[in-house]
């Protein structure tokens, strides 16, 4: 694989460990494959469809991609603080009043997480019992995406609460996205 800094986003560098930027790399791989998956399977559900001769697997193949796509972006988003995440309350704070806040923040989405995660992997289980049409697929194959995005999630808001607390929550101004106009250094 190529330089995989390059999909790993460095704003925010003091709450993340450097020992899961190859894991949000390969995630925002996956993201990528989803969306690419996801699409083609849609042109070519239209297309066979429209020349009369349709394949109805591509329907489980595109909601396929589609809850993947979803539950991985979710996990990789709230490694980079693009989802699951109340920016704006905590952004407008400074000090203890902001550290608290953002240790709230993400002891809730710790709780979304490992909610997530276990009832994800109960109902994962009970899918074993419900097959997909026509493959006849355990539909436990599409919950499978819920507790690993659960677990990602609880991981790295986890990660985020032990740095931010440890190296403080505040975005450092070398960090800071350069305004409007201005180019980037």
């Amino acid at each position: 694989m190529a330089d995989d800094r390059s999909l790993v986003l460095l704003r925010q560098r003091q709450l993340k460990w450097r020992a899961l930027d190859g894991l949000e790399a390969v995630l925002m791989t996956l993201c990528g494959v989803t969306l690419f998956g996801f699409s083609l399977s849609v042109v070519c559900d239209i297309v066979t469809r429209e020349i009369g001769r349709p394949w109805l697997w591509l329907q489980e193949v595109t909601s396929t991609f589609f809850v993947y796509g979803i539950f991985i972006g979710a996990a990789v988003a709230t490694r980079r603080n693009d989802h699951l995440y109340l920016a704006a309350v905590g952004e407008s704070m400074t000090g203890r009043p902001r550290t608290i806040i953002e240790a709230a923040i993400r002891l809730v989405v710790i709780g979304v997480g490992l909610f997530l995660a276990w009832f994800g992997y109960e109902n994962f289980l009970r899918g074993f019992a419900s097959f997909r049409m026509p493959s006849m697929t355990p539909i436990a194959s599409l919950y499978a995406a819920i507790p690993i995005s659960g677990a990602l999630i609880a991981l790295f808001a986890f990660e985020q609460l032990v740095n931010g607390l440890r190296n403080g929550f505040e975005t450092p101004p070398e960090d800071a996205m350069p305004e409007e106009g201005a180019g980037a250094p």
